[in-house]
């Protein structure tokens, strides 16, 4: 079976299937963080801020938890092998369909105990949160509640588009879900509306953009698999197959999410600020993420699933999006940790949002940025493992991560909730060492200082993230035998990495009294020409993919 090749490898090109996914998820990506820029300006980072940031992540763990993660690791490497040679029969679409009946029931059920249970659930999650914050939490949950419901339902779609290797629609679709709550948000500001009820407003949007999102894919789903019928087909190998992939992957991606209710949880002890310094810089962080690594593993998992007989086919797509991945990763990193000063003031520094915001998301997403490479790596990792049927291997990794993450933000968290941002000057403002939060009159101040308390917790994720790569990246070496090259790194994007950050580092130092939208955009341009040509020079095949890309498209 070794060197069995039953389709071209030329008939399934990734590298243009990533691309596909790549402009997608750019759009996407870019309405997100134009959301963030008007929110920023409307609601800065207090108050308001913190209780839509805490009540849009509250119902989006159900769609974390049964949505995109869940199906890549259970519906789509078995859609995608039952399609293969066989689009012409019904199989496909009546096993797509009872999945999307199973689903939707599944996912209508959490949305009315979650509408019914917002304010109890919102307790047990933020027992801490001032008073004022958590009563607008909780009515901005309920109502959002049901609008990520449709976003569970969109991600079934993104499935079956995928497996049909119809990429762009599904990652683009998101860009509705983020109009609508600009639109909203906006409506409301110009009508003069207090903060709190602009925020109310941004949360209708999240209803409503939820559903859009998921209408918009309904066509060309009918149009690529014009048999899927809604109802349970009793009997199907195939639906238990992923039945029985679908419950590991829903405990894999709770545990995962799990992180995000214990940072949720965890963020509640901390001072008012904490929860949208964290989103803030997660949004940035995790750019390159759903950028990069996201196109590329995107476009690999319905290959791999196809091609998993075949070592020599899958080692060699591995060993190609894993330097794809570490050329993107490895620059990202050095941009957010160098220059992320002027970086955050370009995007975020106006209307309510101060300078003293800025140098707090910049300390938080430094830290973030420290475990970001590992982030991204773990997620190749992880599909590779699901196109083999592994699902439970990964979701055990996963607890691993959530239990060393938040043991070690723990740890952190009271310490640095001691040190705060007073005018660009860090200073002390408790007791250390401290177990214990300030008290709820210092939490609860919406004026400076602001404590660094969300540093701890974003230090504990890299931590994580690093245990979770290696013990993946032994996993699959032991188990299937795929390596990439473990030099990889060192050999084409060391050097240029460090040229590139003290490149980038010393543009932002040296130019720090001037404008950011003329600093930002030329530490970026420049460290990243630099980072690419040193890299090119080196023999990085990404590095010259990226190039070629570049030359074409001018």
């Amino acid at each position: 079976m070794e060197n069995s090749q039953p389709r071209s490898e030329l008939s399934r090109p990734s590298g243009r299937n990533a691309i596909i996914v790549g402009a997608g998820i750019l759009l996407s990506r870019l309405s997100g963080l134009v959301r963030e820029l008007i929110f920023a300006g409307l609601l800065g980072t207090r108050v308001a801020a913190d209780a839509f940031k805490a009540a849009l992540q509250i119902p989006g763990l159900l769609q974390n938890i049964l949505g995109e993660g869940t199906l890549s690791a259970s519906f789509i490497p078995t859609y995608s092998r039952l399609i293969d040679g066989n689009e012409d029969n019904d199989e496909p679409g009546l096993v797509a369909g009872t999945i999307v009946t199973l689903l939707g029931l599944l996912t209508s059920a959490i949305v009315i105990i979650g509408i019914l249970a917002a304010r109890p659930m919102s307790k047990v999650l933020l027992p801490l949160l001032p008073d004022e914050t958590f009563e607008l939490t909780v009515n901005l949950v309920r109502i959002m509640w049901a609008g990520l419901g449709f976003i569970v339902l969109s991600s079934w779609c993104l499935g079956v588009l995928n497996a049909h290797r119809k990429f762009f629609l599904s990652f683009a679709a998101p860009i509705l879900w983020n109009a609508a709550q600009i639109i909203f948000a906006l409506l409301a500001w110009a009508q003069g509306w207090s903060d709190a009820s602009i925020a109310k407003a941004a949360a209708w949007g999240v209803l409503v953009g939820g559903a859009l999102q998921f209408l918009i894919q309904i066509p060309l789903v009918i149009k690529v698999s014009p048999s899927i019928k809604l109802g349970v087909k009793k009997g199907s190998d195939a639906v238990r197959e992923i039945i029985s992939k679908f419950f590991p992957a829903v405990m894999g991606r709770g545990v995962i999410q799990f992180s995000g209710f214990l940072d949720l949880f965890l963020a509640g002890f901390l001072a008012t600020g904490a929860f949208t310094a964290l989103s803030l810089a997660q949004i940035i962080y995790m750019l390159p993420i759903g950028l990069f690594v996201m196109s590329i593993i995107s476009a690999d998992l319905p290959e791999f699933s196809r091609d998993r007989d075949n070592i020599s086919a899958v080692t060699t797509r591995f060993i190609t999006s894993s330097e794809r991945i570490s050329f993107y990763l490895v620059f990202s990193s050095i941009a957010f940790i160098a220059m992320g000063e002027p970086l955050i003031d370009f995007l975020f520094e106006r209307g309510k949002f101060t300078s003293e915001d800025t140098l707090y998301i910049w300390i938080v997403l430094a830290a973030y940025s420290l475990g970001l490479y590992a982030t991204g790596m773990s997620r190749l990792y992880q599909n590779l493992c699901y196109s083999y049927g592994d699902v439970k291997g990964p979701a055990r990794l996963a607890g691993l991560r959530v239990l060393v993450a938040g043991s070690v933000g723990f740890l952190l968290m009271f310490q640095l909730d001691r040190f705060a941002i007073d005018r660009n000057t860090i200073i002390r403002i408790g007791d250390f060492p401290s177990f214990t939060p300030l008290p709820e009159l210092a939490r609860a101040l919406d004026t400076s200082p602001q404590p660094l308390g969300a540093l701890g917790l974003a230090l504990g994720s890299s931590v994580g993230a690093w245990m979770e790569y290696l013990l993946l990246k032994r996993r699959v070496s032991d188990n299937f035998h795929v390596k990439k090259d473990s030099h990889l790194v060192r050999r084409y994007f060391l050097v240029p990495g460090m040229v590139a950050a003290i490149l980038a580092g010393s543009i932002s130092f040296f130019l720090f009294d001037y404008n950011a939208y003329l600093v930002a955009p030329i530490a970026l341009l420049s460290s990243g020409i630099i980072y690419t040509l040193i890299s090119s020079l080196l023999g990085s095949k990404a590095a010259k993919e990226f190039l070629q890309t570049i030359r074409v498209h001018q």
